[in-house]
């Protein structure tokens, strides 16, 4: 039976936590937990659903949060935490999710969980049905956890605090819709890459996931990538090479078609191997089946520009930030937009 407390019991974060992370775990390794059947065939049909969700796509996101969710992470994350809130009354929070890669929006899920709050969800209409069937199995397997989370199934109604997650215009929307409550919304971002020149081929490769998982539609996907002047694109082209089956990919390779013709015919300068084109251009966010790059002179000029543009960028690769290849293994706190989620909920109620 949940007990609500509008504050971190930290006994049974971790036993919630846990059951999640070996239901999760145990349809990536192929075989389901009991219990965890409706997730797995979930995740086996997302693509019927949503054709961007591959079963590589939906397993790799699966992956990456068994490993987000092992014992240690989970004490450490625990660990920067206020134990009991005191004086904090229990909330009912609505978390409004976005649909551009699987799970997307299981971190907001698991933050409201930990805080004692009641979660109110409404999925996107592009989730597939992964997040109602998450929210089903771990609601058998944790006693509370169908207490506590609740699916809207229409309009988000009766939300005393809102998190909420779409693209630049939506978020514009949210602003106005939730603007009253105390709320985080979060916009588009997107991550870059920073090269200085001396990367490996292996580290380049690394890269490439960071560019191509998901098919880029991620704000952890790098859309930018500066580069030193003198730098041989043939060297990111050779590393690019494993993701060329992208292009049997319908819907990438209608992307990628199309703005190669219409980039063709306004006669902009482009480099492209059949699966990507990579373009010289300042903007931040390259469409699907494009990356954007820029040459430069001295780091100084890339810092300058980092630092401020910071509210477009999600993550940074390379030089400077994080590891090539780590982009989409982001750990528990790693809060999107930087906004520390778990503070705002246990600021809740007070």
């Amino acid at each position: 039976m949940l007990i609500e407390t509008g504050k971190v019991d930290r006994a049974r974060a971790t036993q919630v936590l846990s059951t999640l992370c070996q239901g999760i775990a145990s349809i990536h390794e192929g075989i389901p937990a009991a219990g965890w059947e409706r997730l797995a065939a979930a995740a086996e049909g997302a693509v019927h659903a949503n054709g961007w969700f591959t079963s590589d796509s939906v397993r790799f996101a699966m992956g990456a949060w068994a490993e987000a969710l092992q014992t240690d992470a989970v004490e450490r994350w625990l660990d920067g935490m206020p134990e009991g809130a005191q004086g904090a009354t229990p909330c009912t929070v609505g978390i409004v999710m976005a649909g551009n890669i699987p799970f997307v929006g299981l971190h907001d899920l698991i933050c409201g969980v930990v805080s004692g709050h009641r979660i109110l969800i409404k999925p996107s209409s592009d989730d597939a049905g992964l997040m109602q069937a998450l929210v089903s199995c771990w609601s058998e397997a944790s006693p509370g956890i169908g207490e506590q989370v609740s699916i809207a199934q229409e309009r988000l109604t009766g939300y005393d605090a809102v998190i909420a997650t779409g693209s630049r215009n939506s978020g514009r929307y949210f602003k106005h819709y939730f603007g009253k409550v105390p709320h985080i919304i979060r916009g588009q971002r997107t991550s870059v890459a920073v090269l200085d020149g001396s990367e490996t081929l292996e580290q380049l490769q690394a890269l490439a996931g960071d560019i191509f998982r998901y098919f880029g539609l991620g704000c952890r996907n790098v859309t930018q990538v500066f580069i030193p002047r003198d730098f041989d694109l043939d060297r990111l082209f050779a590393a690019l090479v494993d993701w060329g089956h992208l292009a049997d990919h319908n819907r990438y390779q209608n992307n990628y078609t199309y703005h190669k013709a219409l980039w063709l015919m306004e006669a902009v300068d482009l480099l492209e191997n059949g699966f990507v084109l990579l373009k010289e251009d300042p903007q931040w966010v390259s469409p699907v089946g494009a990356l954007h790059y820029q040459r430069y002179d001295d780091m100084a000029e890339v810092e300058a520009r980092l630092d401020a543009e910071a509210g477009e960028i999600q993550c940074r690769v390379g030089s400077g930030g994080l590891p090539f290849g780590q982009a989409q293994h982001p750990g528990l706190g790693d809060y999107a937009d930087g906004v520390d989620t778990m503070a705002f909920l246990l600021g809740l109620g007070r």
